[in-house]
């Protein structure tokens, strides 16, 4: 009887002790816990700097190649008059130049005539702007227009600006109204004509669409004309950009008292070799700021076309 209790008090034990043995065991995967912690990777940077770091240095590597050859021109500038290849009376050191830029710039004389050249070259181009943008969208869009116009277009796009430029003089006299006209007269013929073929040369896909959907004439130029245009019509904008300032150097060069082409001219009358060459690499270097203003706001304009894969 007391084997058989026993077991039996063993029998009704064992219960209760699996279940306070079931703390104890759920004590025991603490090792494995830490061990599985410790086994996560490391929280990542907030800056994935490897990928930065390749960003800057393909940055870098496209500067370097862009700025190379215009590096390799002032080195060559620079070598070349002081070993002799050139006279460096006519042809001065690009420090020396440097120099030179740096004085014209510290008295003012630079701020000035590129003042006086700026609100010329701006006038006329934006004049030429407003002038001929309209005129090349009714020239292109309407046939009778063109047929009307065309002769015209025709005999005064091959004449030369400059070769105007006596005319613009005697007509309008040699103070700032002949200087602005002759900017404008240049400027027109690129705008005009690559506004022009930019309305002539849209998708005819493009237009049927438009007209299957029975968009009426002003909501089909808007939509469709204009938006097509605006790559080829910038063409045209850039070019009259860099014709607005070298005209307008040749203009200043006679009877004018300031601007840049004013100071290029008085330079060589004086022998000033190294102001002469600062005042050509200041047009430069505005020509390139202003082609870089007109690229940025074509690309606005332009924002629905995609990119080609090069």
């Amino acid at each position: 009887m007391s084997a058989t209790t026993g077991t039996a008090a063993d029998t009704t034990r064992a219960p209760g002790a699996v279940e306070s043995a079931e703390p104890v065991r759920s004590l025991s995967p603490a090792v494995p816990s830490q061990a599985r912690q410790a086994a996560k990777p490391a929280a990542r940077p907030a800056f994935p700097v490897p990928g930065r770091g390749r960003r800057l240095a393909r940055l870098l590597l496209t500067a370097a190649t862009k700025s190379a050859a215009i590096a390799a021109l002032l080195l060559l500038w620079e070598t070349a008059p002081r070993l002799g290849l050139v006279d460096r009376t006519f042809l001065p050191p690009f420090s020396e130049v440097a120099r030179a830029w740096w004085e014209l710039a510290a008295d003012g004389q630079l701020a000035d005539n590129a003042r006086a050249s700026l609100v010329r070259s701006f006038s006329g181009f934006g004049l030429a702007v407003a002038f001929a943008v309209p005129l090349g969208l009714l020239i292109g869009w309407y046939r009778p227009v063109a047929d009307l116009l065309g002769p015209l277009l025709e005999v005064f796009r091959n004449t030369a600006a400059l070769a105007l430029l006596p005319v613009f003089v005697l007509l309008l006299g040699i103070g700032e109204t002949s200087k602005i006209s002759i900017v404008v007269y240049a400027c027109t013929w690129p705008i005009l004509l690559n506004t022009i073929s930019a309305v002539r040369t849209v998708d005819p896909t493009l237009l049927k669409l438009a007209r299957s959907m029975d968009l009426s004439a002003p909501r089909l130029f808007q939509k469709v004309i204009l938006p097509a245009s605006v790559p080829v019509m910038f063409t045209g904008i850039r070019l009259a950009g860099a014709v607005s300032i070298l005209v307008l150097v040749a203009a200043e060069m006679i009877g004018a008292k300031a601007g840049l082409g004013y100071l290029i001219n008085a330079s060589q009358y004086n022998f000033a070799i190294p102001q002469m060459y600062a005042g050509i690499i200041t047009i430069s270097a505005i020509g390139v700021a202003f082609n870089q203003l007109l690229v940025t706001v074509e690309r606005r304009l332009s924002s629905w076309r995609v990119p080609a894969d090069r």
